[in-house]
């Protein structure tokens, strides 16, 4: 009976710790920056976290550089390509055969990025044959800014492996996520126009209720200051006539009404000869 129950708990145990194990390689496998994990740095990280919004996405370009070849790259911004390629980030698969060769893998990242580009670089993929002296395939990614896509336009632009080092799949693609913070496009000038509309605005409002409801001001007499805006005005009509009238100040009338000087005096004795002899 003890034995029993014993081989129960064990079984029970092993269960349990093949759960865990199956459970773990189910995870989805995230970028991991080459080097020290406590040493990685805070920018690469910054841009990890801003890559994130690409990883639910699988980007895919089919390639013929002749007639004897032709190729599909598959690439997935840090995630898996595919579960049975471990730590597989961009994949090549030769439309001929469908042998799959790993070009970089997410667990050797690196990251870095411009102005208005980040560059994913995955290095660790299965090595040459017999170019660049059989080192590791290494794939670098350059994300361009583009505000009117999330991702778009993967393409491959030349696959570096004529040389003895230091090979590599260059691709390009386009996405908003690479792109700076839109900078205001407020002005100096738009800035103080809004400042002093908004002071407008409150002195009108603030003068209006204080006029009505402390003062007690009906009709016109509510506007603040209501006499000094009336002969501001006046006095700017004044000015505008002052300057913009038409003929200066001492031109003669065009038109002259009978006064007494053109009457001229009157004689005292204009009604003598009527009087009788």
């Amino acid at each position: 009976m003890f034995q029993s129950r014993c081989c129960t708990c064990t079984a029970l145990l092993v269960l349990a710790a093949l759960a865990m194990v199956a459970k773990a390689d189910q995870e989805e496998k995230h970028c991991d920056l080459v080097g020290d994990t406590a040493k990685e740095s805070k920018r690469e990280q910054a841009l990890l976290k801003k890559l994130e919004a690409l990883s639910v996405q699988r980007f895919e370009k089919n390639v013929s550089p002749n007639a004897e070849e032709n190729y599909t790259y598959v690439f997935k911004v840090c995630r898996e390509v595919n579960s049975s390629l471990p730590q597989s980030g961009l994949v090549q698969i030769n439309e001929k055969d469908q042998k799959r060769t790993v070009v970089g893998r997410i667990n050797e990242t690196q990251v870095f990025s411009g102005s208005d580009w980040i560059m994913l670089i995955y290095k660790g993929g299965d090595s040459y044959g017999s170019h660049c002296s059989g080192e590791k395939r290494k794939a670098m990614i350059m994300i361009s800014c583009n505000r009117k896509t999330l991702a778009n336009g993967f393409t491959l632009l030349s696959e570096e492996r004529e040389k003895e080092q230091e090979c590599l799949y260059l691709f390009e693609m386009d996405s908003s996520v690479a792109c700076p913070p839109e900078d205001s496009h407020l002005s100096i000038g738009s800035i103080l126009l809004i400042t002093f509309a908004s002071l407008v605005a409150v002195y009108i409002i603030g003068g209006f209720l204080y006029q009505r409801l402390v003062v007690g001001a009906k009709g016109m007499e509510q506007f603040p200051h209501f006499t000094f805006w009336q002969d501001l005005g006046n006095l700017m009509a004044d000015g505008c006539d002052f300057v913009c009238r038409s003929k200066p100040q001492n031109a003669p009338a065009a038109y002259r009404g009978v006064g007494d000087d053109q009457l001229g005096e009157e004689s005292e004795e204009r009604d003598d000869h009527l009087l009788p002899m």
